[in-house]
């Protein structure tokens, strides 16, 4: 079996664990959170959603750590994923400090070390987390939209 089949199989179960119901729920509830504070985070990770929390950006340093270790391609992990990205992208801010917080100098580590090395990656955390933002205002426009029209009926 070759290296590059042996980083398809990996890939694949990798998606077949984002389908999961739960797992999906969490991502669900991941693409509408959008800290601007540490304090916004920390809530995250100890209150509510703090399994859906976990779950996310658990999942994806694990995945992430495979890469890291040559387990699975890098090229080809870029080529079928861009959230861990996107997962990235709302904590980078506050990372370090969450690390501190925890007292886990390594916490998340491995998907940091992933995103972060990354062409401009820097500033495609920044376009990320303005894209996510919009994405929620365009959101909530359009669930606003419906009690508005209900409303003026």
């Amino acid at each position: 079996m070759s290296k590059e089949y042996e980083s398809a199989e990996l890939i694949l179960k990798l998606y077949d664990l984002r389908r999961e119901a739960v797992m999906r729920q969490a991502r669900e509830w991941y693409f509408t959170f959008n800290p601007e504070t540490i304090e916004e985070v920390v809530a995250a990770a100890r209150g509510e959603k703090s399994a859906h929390y976990r779950m996310v950006t658990s999942y994806w340093d694990m995945a992430c750590s495979f890469v890291n270790n040559g387990a699975i391609d890098e090229q080809m992990f870029a080529d079928a994923n861009a959230e861990q990205n996107f997962v990235f992208a709302k904590i980078h801010p506050f990372i370090a400090q969450l690390r501190e917080l925890s007292r886990q100098p390594n916490y998340l580590s491995n998907l940091e070390k992933y995103v972060m090395r990354q062409p401009d990656a820097e500033q495609r955390m920044e376009s990320l987390r303005a894209f996510a933002k919009q994405m929620n205002a365009h959101r909530a426009a359009a669930a606003a939209q419906p009690r508005e029209e209900a409303a003026s009926a």
